[in-house]
């Protein structure tokens, strides 16, 4: 095929030939810029992941870990025939997979994680690669992301996407095999492949236009629209709609699966219809068991804001009215504190005993579930003698004023499920070392699928380094 100075999305995923009956897995990473020195570097990830959270299109960035170490979760995947490499980021509420292309001048060529290679897509070097046409009923979707309006039969299905901290990343549609680790027995994969469509990105700019200061290939998605490589694993019988993270902040590692997940029973609640992200309606928020006095009117039910739930948000952030109360009845707990402002925008002080003996727990309360934000979660260490306290105030905008926005902060420690399919979502708290157990939807067998901690990062950057498994439950037998 031509495809000489044309980048396109490309995500590779081999036919799950003779494995419908397993899951697949990505041993999943958490990507490090290094021990937080400016806590600054804490606020400024969470600004850039808000410009792409609350902007029109939903391309977010993935997981991050401990509030006191910046970094992202990322695995590696193959792509194409023979198969490549690719480090990407993992998210969970993205819908798009896209890789940096060849012939793209301004995309990443280097990364300063160690181990970590960054390899440009060549469709032409794949042997079943395929361009997406516009006349492709995949890029005829109305809800595609970026795709120009003016698409013509005959030429290439572009993409443009901006996002709203500035960054942007623009190519064409591609199909081709993804490689994936396939869970076939307890504690066990063998290798699986699938085709999806994916973007092959041939010009990034903004803040995505950058080398060295841990950069990757691109994003995997795993969001609810139709683009996403869950949604379209799941239509094409491969996989339910259904993500599950477990982030351990304690000893490092973690889990990451797609599938049913019959061990530990979870609690589940409503996910809102028709949001872009995964949103669902608080009815009460509590701080050592005292109900904040707080309007109905912040809880969401008819502002279109909600409670955002991401892993990909290192803090918490509360609309004015909450912040100013929750944060008022956490000091009360402690008068005698002296208080210090870091950077202008962190409330810090010295603290030497447990803080879980020492301040109250936070509750959210949902339909039927509850949420606990434990002292040890939202009271983080910046120095040996100092704790700053993670819970912040929404953005003063039109699109985030109102909007509970709950990350890692409050995440950590927790299995949490996302049940698209059922528009469900519940968590509980766990240990994210151990292991989970998933059903395999056609012979009703259940295998279990242990943490990971698969870091090629130095042993010096100061912070846990969280890997995942990504597993995949595959639904039908006749791939």
């Amino acid at each position: 095929m031509d495809i000489k100075g044309l980048i396109f999305v490309g995500m590779v995923l081999w036919e799950a030939c003779c494995m419908a009956n397993a899951k697949f897995v990505f041993p999943v990473e958490r990507k490090f810029k290094g021990p937080v020195t400016s806590l600054s570097a804490i606020k400024n990830h969470d600004s850039l992941r808000h410009g792409r959270l609350l902007s029109a299109v939903d391309i977010n960035l993935g997981g991050t870990g401990l509030p006191n170490s910046v970094g992202l979760y990322y695995t590696k995947i193959k792509l194409g025939t023979p198969g490549t490499d690719y480090w990407v980021q993992v998210d969970t509420g993205s819908d798009l997979l896209w890789v940096t292309c060849s012939g793209c001048s301004s995309c990443a060529t280097r990364s300063s994680i160690k181990g970590v290679e960054l390899n440009l897509y060549n469709p032409a070097a794949s042997n079943t690669s395929s361009i997406v046409m516009c006349d492709d009923e995949f890029c005829s979707a109305t809800t595609l992301p970026g795709r120009a309006p003016a698409c013509q039969v005959s030429k290439f299905c572009p993409y443009n996407i901006q996002y709203g901290d500035g960054g942007t990343t623009a190519g064409m549609y591609v199909k081709d095999l993804l490689t994936y680790n396939l869970v076939d027995a307890d504690l066990n994969t063998s290798f699986a492949n699938s085709s999806v469509y994916f973007g092959c990105g041939v010009n990034q700019a903004g803040t995505l236009d950058s080398n060295g200061d841990g950069s990757l290939s691109g994003i995997m998605g795993f969001g609810q629209a139709s683009t996403s490589v869950l949604s379209q694993l799941a239509a094409a019988g491969k996989a339910k709609k259904i993500v599950s993270h477990c982030l351990d902040t304690v000893s490092g590692g973690g889990i990451f699966a797609i599938g049913e997940v019959v061990e530990p029973k979870i609690n589940m609640t409503n996910l809102r219809t028709g949001m872009v992200h995964y949103n669902i309606i608080l009815k009460d928020l509590e701080v050592g068991e005292e109900s904040l006095s707080l309007p109905l009117d912040i809880f969401g039910s008819g502002n279109g804001r909600g409670t955002v739930i991401d892993s990909g948000t290192t803090l918490a952030y509360l609309p004015s009215a909450a912040y100013e109360q929750l944060m008022k009845k956490i000091l009360d707990k402690q008068p005698d504190l002296k208080l210090v402002t870091i950077e202008q925008q962190f409330t810090c002080f010295s603290y030497e005993g447990n803080v879980d003996d020492g301040f109250p727990v936070v509750k959210f309360h949902f339909d039927g579930i509850s949420l606990p934000v434990y002292p040890r979660d939202y009271l983080f260490p910046f120095r040996d003698d100092m704790r700053c306290i993670g819970w912040q105030r929404s953005a003063p905008s039109k699109s985030s004023k109102d909007t509970f926005l709950l990350g890692d902060l409050v995440l950590s420690n927790k299995l949490v499920v996302y049940d698209a399919e059922n528009m469900l979502i519940g968590w509980t708290d766990y240990n994210c070392s151990s292991s989970i157990k998933v059903k395999d939807e056609t012979t009703g067998a259940v295998y279990t699928v242990g943490a990971h901690n698969i870091s090629s990062a130095s042993s010096i950057l100061i912070g846990r380094i969280l890997a995942f498994s990504l597993m995949i439950l595959a639904l039908l037998n006749n791939f």
